[in-house]
């Protein structure tokens, strides 16, 4: 006979532990238990069977793995929450005599510990930090403007503004930036750091209404972790970029609220740079062999420090030189750096009135190579006021303005963003002060096949632009050709999904006869002048004029084309179907029914799903079509 196993040594329930035995077995507080498991990445598990993995019993309890709970035992944070509770013992104990003396001794000589070995063994390589950054920037971005009250420390805040400032401040100097997307939750940003997409949710610097509903405790728990992380983090980053860290701050600018322009850009390796000539020369001097050579070397030591210093703000500096262990992540910086985007800004020079939004649009245009200055009620430190003569664009969110300068064009902020999210700069028409804004779409959505895609983001995709680098082009050239390119591609947008407006074209087409030889004969000069400008910038991207004709008649060919299926598919719409169709149609409805109940169920859920959303589809489309008629009809009135 076997020997006769006791219950509960295997299976469920040795696999599964709930919380009130994993404390018993730390011998730990509920509070430090939740704090331990939080920042050692410890959370509940649903295990498969709650009453096995409950010997037995069905109580609502939590679980989590008996692995994580044994690991624990051995984790030197318990000895020092226990260390802790002892000095407020000793605390409590002296203030309760009136021994102030004790008390301010036991003060000064607080416990402290570090959650540094926390993160090296929750991520063992850099990958894995920045894969997992996304949480700890927004963590850190929202505490960092937050008020200090008595439930938000004030240190943790300025530690938050100063770890956020320095990502932001790498982001800049390496042109990581890819997408942003302004909601109402606040200003969502996507960086590409060595391969990997990291986003984030900045909130919109107004004054925050602290919840009474929410445990400050937890959430300050969190931000413990990831002040530690962001701060490795940064330290990494900044050492591969061959800058110092932390960067030094201008405490005149940062007192006077200039933001990213108080961090000074510093190559970490000055002290290097310097030192072996110095001690060249204090040896030479003592063996009196100094040459002319080394005392040459000398006098044109200083200036070089000072060109070091003195390199411009947010430029790479000694990136040849930073050939160290991490070749590898080098050469991710420079082939970030060198993305056609990156400098998109680059020959614009940009003045933000003071109802804009300054530290978003500062952070995106200077990401992007552009230079700005702002209004002085904003904050000091601006490189340019509003009357230089170098200003082309001013950010402005008022329709009237006290007084306007010719030499450059007052746009809304939302030209910024939308023009990242294009990858170039778009027209300025649409985006005039005082003009209804266009969509602003998320560029985080991926449209798959039969998705929904809106006019908006349908006319921007078609829209061919210039297809060589951001650089070759000026500003206005780009605006030129960007304009040129949705000319052409105008029929083919006008087209897509708006069949509707073909029979409306059709019904109006005796009504709009005269009218249209009026605007032909009005528009004619108009014409061949853009004919001529498209000419232009062809022969100047070197496309011959044979190619540029052939790729006119093909443009006007595919709308032609195009057109006539919309309209053939609406005549077509009542069809009716082939014999192959309905064989089809038969031969997977027998298919369905010899499926098993449970099968047959989700295939069923999987068709209304599929139908319901084509419904939607059809329905967004049809809207839109009936708002392009209308206002085709309002404009003809």
């Amino acid at each position: 006979m076997g020997k006769i196993k006791k219950k509960y040594t295997e299976g469920a329930s040795r696999t599964y532990i709930t919380r009130n035995r994993a404390i018993k077995r730390l011998q730990v507080s509920l509070a430090d238990f939740r704090r331990l498991s939080i920042l050692k990445g410890i959370y509940p598990v649903e295990p498969r069977s709650r009453k096995k993995a409950n010997r037995g019993s069905a109580k609502a309890t939590t679980f989590y793995y008996s692995k994580d709970i044994q690991a624990l035992l051995s984790e030197p944070l318990i000895a020092k929450f226990r260390e802790h509770k002892v000095f407020l013992r000793k605390l409590q104990h002296a203030l309760g005599k009136d021994d102030l003396t004790r008390a301010k001794t036991l003060d000064a000589n607080r416990p402290q510990y570090s959650l540094d070995h926390l993160v090296i063994e929750r991520y063992p390589t850099f990958v894995d930090a920045l894969r997992d950054l996304d949480d700890a920037l927004c963590m850190i971005t929202l505490f960092s403007t937050m008020p200090v009250v008595r439930r938000v420390n004030k240190d943790a805040v300025d530690e938050c503004k100063r770890l956020a400032a320095e990502f932001m401040h790498y982001v800049v100097h390496t042109r990581s930036l890819r997408k942003t997307f302004l909601s109402i939750k606040g200003i969502y940003y996507q960086a590409d750091i060595q391969g990997q997409s990291v986003t984030w949710i900045v909130p919109y610097q107004f004054s925050q209404n602290m919840p009474r509903n929410v445990d400050f405790k937890v959430m300050a728990t969190f931000l413990q972790f990831y002040r530690t992380l962001l701060g490795f983090v940064n330290y990494r980053l900044f050492t591969v970029s061959n800058l110092a860290y932390p960067p030094t701050i201008d405490r005149t600018l940062d007192d006077s609220a200039a933001g990213l322009g108080s961090l000074k850009i510093e190559a970490s390796r000055i002290e290097d740079l310097v030192q072996p000539p110095a001690q060249e020369m204090a040896e030479s001097a003592q063996s009196g062999e100094a040459t002319a050579e080394m005392k040459q070397r000398l006098s044109t030591l200083d200036k070089k420090i000072e060109a070091i210093v003195a390199a411009p703000e947010y430029e790479s500096v000694n990136s040849s030189n930073a050939n160290d262990d991490d070749e590898g992540d080098a050469d991710g910086e420079q082939q970030q750096q060198q993305q056609p985007g990156s400098v998109l800004f680059g020959k614009q020079v940009f003045f933000l009135s003071r109802e804009v939004p300054r530290y978003s649009l500062e952070f995106v245009v200077r990401a992007f190579g552009g230079r700005l200055g702002w209004d002085r009620s904003s904050g000091g430190g601006s490189p340019y006021t509003e009357n230089d003569s170098a200003i082309t664009i001013q950010i402005a969110d008022r329709p009237v303005q006290g007084h306007q300068f010719l030499n450059r064009v007052y746009v809304q902020p939302q030209w910024v963003y939308d023009c990242v999210n294009a990858r170039r700069l778009l027209d300025f028409d649409a985006y005039l002060v005082g003009q209804p804004l266009p969509p602003h779409l998320s560029p985080f959505v991926e449209y798959a096949d039969g998705d929904y895609v809106p006019e908006a983001a349908a006319r921007l995709a078609l829209a061919a632009g210039f297809e060589g680098e951001v650089t070759a082009l000026l500003p206005e050239d780009r605006d030129k050709t960007n304009s040129e390119s949705e000319d052409e591609n105008g029929d083919a947008d006008n087209v897509e999904g708006e069949s509707a407006d073909e029979d409306e074209a059709e019904s109006d087409d005796s009504d709009q006869d005269s009218d249209d030889d009026d605007d032909e004969d009005a528009g004619d000069s108009g014409r061949a002048e853009k004919e001529y400008q498209k000419q232009l910038v062809a022969e100047r991207s070197g496309v011959s004029y044979t190619e540029y004709q052939h790729q006119k008649s093909e443009t006007k060919k595919a709308a032609k084309n195009a057109a006539s299926n919309a309209v053939s598919q609406k005549k077509n719409g009542a069809r009716k179907r082939t014999k192959a169709e309905i064989e089809e149609e038969e031969r997977q409805r027998i298919a369905i029914s010899m499926l098993s109940k449970k099968k047959r169920k989700i295939v069923n859920r999987a068709n209304a799903e599929a139908y319901k959303r084509a419904k939607d589809i059809n329905t967004l489309t049809e809207r839109r079509a009936q708002q392009t008629v209308g206002a085709k009809k309002k404009a003809q009135k």
